[in-house]
């Protein structure tokens, strides 16, 4: 009680259910982050994956707009599976426990992105105050959801630098179960590089043959830059490379819908880029970058795996995006996390990002350490160094 107490004379909050109801200074907040800008936020309300709801979050100082946040509530109970690639005991008895105790999942973050996209604030406001503000915000939207007959199982504030766990443990999230699951990969751009054969010349011997593997193989693959047109023309065919991919990774908690990159196109425009592979005059993959001021967000990709071990795409994607962050001036790119190796042996460097986490239940709550490790095992792996 103390807490709200004081958090009633510093911060308020509205939570807003539509881009169309946010303050019009909102974007003021948003200028380092595009991912809480009212244009990519209305491509989430217009697009979200079909299990997932999402709120927009004012924060306020005397009526005056000092933060901004974003949460996402997820239903996995909508979610015909959770990932097929371990077809197992395990797998049944992890989508077993998750549907009955951890389906319905409140977060103050982004689920679709990797990083510190939860929230943003003016300098003059303290980060404490802020993270207690939130706090608020989330039992506040605990009720909205219990009030549609969904009662939140796990409530998560997600990717956080470890330069910031103090503010969170000064916040009373001492009791939250804190967690990092797998690194935002990173690839950082240095000053000196003006285009790509910089990038090449600085791989050792045995990484710069890699990448002339790699470009050997793919000959007969037509990169080409798509458009909204091109987009809408080949949606069906996008939809099944993206779903191929997803529905293959170990573990998910929400499926795109069809018409996401549509969306994400009309409304983003040349801050989103859309690359497809062809072969043949057919669209066997794609990959997906977001311009984010000086730094590039990989997004969504797929692709035939047949095809991609032979023509080695997944790996050129990587190269490609590598090449238009150099030739663009990037500073650097995100290739957020998964595949963890490949993406560590063309630059990537891990970051550790921390997340919180409480169980509404408190016995739940007390079993959520050991339940999380088994249901997430650490992903190990060998960092590569490609450079000399």
């Amino acid at each position: 009680m103390g807490d709200f107490f004081y958090l009633k004379t510093q911060l308020s909050i509205e939570i807003y259910s539509s881009v169309s109801e946010l303050p019009s200074n909102w974007n003021d907040f948003a200028i380092e982050n595009i991912f809480l800008s009212k244009q990519y936020l209305e491509t989430l309300e217009k697009s979200a994956p079909i299990n997932m709801f999402c709120h927009f979050i004012g924060l306020f100082k005397d009526s005056e707009l000092v933060g901004i946040a974003l949460s996402q509530f997820l239903n996995l109970n909508h979610l015909e599976s959770f990932g097929e690639r371990d077809k197992c005991i395990k797998n049944a008895v992890r989508n077993t426990f998750l549907k009955k105790f951890c389906s319905h999942i409140l977060i103050i973050g982004n689920n679709m992105l990797t990083g510190q996209n939860a929230f943003a604030f003016s300098d003059k406001t303290d980060e404490v105050q802020v993270l207690l503000a939130l706090k608020t915000a989330a039992e506040n939207l605990k009720t909205v959801f219990r009030n549609k007959g969904l009662n939140v199982h796990i409530s998560t504030y997600k990717d956080f630098l470890a330069e910031k766990l103090t503010v969170f443990h000064q916040a009373g999230f001492k009791d939250y179960f804190q967690f990092s699951a797998q690194p935002n990969m990173i690839f950082e751009i240095p000053n000196h590089w003006k285009s790509n054969q910089d990038y090449i010349d600085a791989l050792s011997k045995k990484y710069r043959d890699q990448y002339k593997r790699a470009r050997k193989k793919a000959e007969g693959v037509e990169k080409r830059k798509m458009e909204l047109e091109d987009i809408i023309k080949h949606e069906e065919t996008i939809f099944d490379l993206y779903f191929h991919v997803a529905k293959n990774a170990h573990f998910n908690t929400f499926f795109l819908r069809k018409n996401h990159f549509r969306i994400f196109k009309e409304l983003l425009q040349d801050k989103f880029l859309f690359y497809g592979y062809f072969l043949d005059e057919k669209l066997i993959g794609f990959n997906t970058i977001i311009k984010n001021g000086q730094v590039l967000d990989t997004y969504f990709l797929g692709y035939d795996d047949s095809i991609q071990r032979e023509k080695m795409l997944y790996l050129n994607m990587l190269y490609d995006m590598v090449a238009y962050s150099i030739n663009q001036g990037f500073k650097e790119v995100i290739f957020a996390r998964t595949a963890l190796e490949i993406k560590s042996s063309i630059g990537a460097k891990p970051m550790k990002m921390y997340s919180f986490a409480k169980h509404s239940n408190p016995i739940a709550d007390l079993a959520f350490e050991k339940v999380y490790c088994y249901l997430e095992p650490e992903v190990v792996w060998k960092e590569r160094n490609p450079f000399k």
